[in-house]
């Protein structure tokens, strides 16, 4: 229990989220066929990056005065001060980010002509917001990708203006299509892997101590690189890494057949969507974080048939009757 305890620990303090500020709400995408990167930023002491599979961007401010994001228009929208970040309330970008769609309806008091209405959102100088320069709007498969489904393309490069006093700057970025993952590699990976879990525990049975460290390292593995990528983990897949984790210090067969489930449904199954995006919601490459669902699912399974076949093994035969 108290390695239990102390794992749980661990992955608080490594999973537990920064506090940026969050110009706005919005759906977090679990993967896509657009690749969002940032590629300079013409203003020293501003980091930029995109976070969330590309979905938002990510903005620090360490000059020590303040920088403004404009809007649509060239209105200010945000404002990263030294102390916190301020939202104008009079621009419509901050209604319109909200749906990521042009199409919503700014209030009537939206005006970018107006002097800015400044309302403090966060003491933090990081601050994340969608920005529609960034991505593709529209619900249609770009022209370029319908016509070569096999290549990557891009689509355009975007910037973001920025302002410190009456001196404008600029984050400047790309946009790419590329083509989805050969699925069914993952999927026969995943199946490979159960299979083998449930044969090394069959001929070495000391074997499942280690395919249950590898099956509880993999969802955690993932939940790191979303965390990292500015998403906070569901806390079913950091759950299921645990239990992974604790049935290779404890064994029996029902507890074996429970966690291996549960690693396979929440760290592995819940998660598959990524093997038919280019683009996943983690940090590096995208093959890293498939290769940790694919083991997820895979091990998981195996170790949940393993337990299963023990305990059958485990159950008494019923004696057979004598001959009269």
């Amino acid at each position: 229990m108290r390695r239990l305890a102390l794992l749980v620990a661990v992955a608080g303090a490594v999973l537990a989220p920064a506090t940026p500020a969050f110009a706005h709400g919005g759906d977090i995408p679990g993967a896509t066929a657009y690749r969002t990167e940032v590629a300079s930023i013409t203003l020293v002491g501003v980091e930029a990056r995109m976070v969330e599979a590309g979905a938002r961007v990510e903005l620090t401010n360490d000059t020590g005065h303040s920088v403004e994001i404009l809007g649509y228009a060239g209105e200010p929208y945000l404002d990263v001060r030294p102390d916190g970040t301020w939202q104008n309330v009079n621009s419509p970008a901050s209604y319109v980010n909200e749906t990521l769609t042009f199409e919503a309806i700014p209030p009537a008091n939206a005006d970018p002509t107006a002097p800015p209405a400044w309302r403090k959102i966060s003491d933090s100088t990081t601050v994340r917001w969608h920005d529609q320069r960034t991505q593709w709007l529209s619900g249609d498969r770009p022209p370029q990708a319908v016509a070569d489904r096999s290549r990557a393309h891009r689509l355009r490069d975007w910037s973001v203006p920025l302002r410190t006093q009456t001196t404008t700057y600029e984050i400047r970025g790309t946009l790419d299509w590329e083509p989805p993952p050969a699925a069914w590699m993952w999927w026969t990976g995943a199946a490979l892997a159960g299979l083998a879990a449930a044969a090394l525990a069959y001929r070495w049975s000391r074997s499942v101590r280690v395919v249950a460290l590898v099956a509880g390292l993999a969802p955690l593995s993932y939940a790191v690189l979303r965390a990292l990528d500015g998403e906070t983990p569901a806390p079913v897949l950091i759950l299921a890494g645990l239990l992974g984790l604790a049935a290779a210090y404890r064994h029996p067969p029902f507890f074996l057949a429970l966690s291996g489930a549960v690693v396979a449904l929440f760290g592995g199954f819940n998660e598959t969507r990524i093997f038919f995006a280019a683009v996943t919601p983690t940090v590096g490459p995208s093959w890293i974080a498939r290769l940790a669902v694919t083991l997820a699912l895979g091990l998981g399974a195996g170790l949940a048939l393993t337990g299963v076949l023990r305990m059958r093994a485990a159950v008494p035969a019923e004696p057979t009757p004598a001959v009269a």
